[in-house]
């Protein structure tokens, strides 16, 4: 048995970008940072930051293109890859991507006030969405909580 599972919390860090396979399946990114406070030889702390492309399907995508924005932060189930290009300059490069399961937004859009510490907003994904397309305005029946 196997098991290639990634469970992340951070910041999205781009607007996500949408686009549709020639089979009409939605496909959407976006950038994922997630720190990683550590101390230095001095005893600083020092905030290390982690960033993942993370990658969304089907119903999942366009609830993610919908309602993630810049600097938004979500909780994100997936299984995880790296990739590795050659980028403009020549120099080899690894990715680190992420085929997300599930997104769960866990802020409010702004301008809807509140703090972002409650219940999750909505999910996004096959065992989130609850119908309602990850709609952050959901009640809180179709809210999913988060898996601790």
């Amino acid at each position: 048995m196997t098991l290639n599972q990634i469970l992340l919390i951070g910041r999205a860090g781009t607007d996500p970008q949408m686009r549709y396979t020639p089979s009409g399946t939605a496909v959407t990114d976006f950038r994922l940072a997630v720190n990683n406070p550590s101390r230095d030889q001095s005893g600083e702390w020092q905030d290390n930051t982690e960033w993942f492309t993370v990658t969304a399907w089907d119903r999942q995508a366009e609830s993610v293109n919908q309602y993630l924005a810049k600097g938004r932060r979500v909780f994100v189930d997936g299984r995880l890859s790296t990739r590795t290009y050659t980028a403009n300059n020549g120099e080899q490069r690894t990715s680190l991507e992420v085929r997300a399961f599930r997104v769960i937004f866990m802020d409010r859009p702004e301008g809807q006030g509140g703090d972002d510490f409650g219940a999750p907003q909505a999910a996004a994904g096959v065992s989130g969405a609850g119908g309602n397309g990850g709609d952050p305005a959901a009640s809180s029946e179709d809210v999913e909580e988060l898996p601790w």
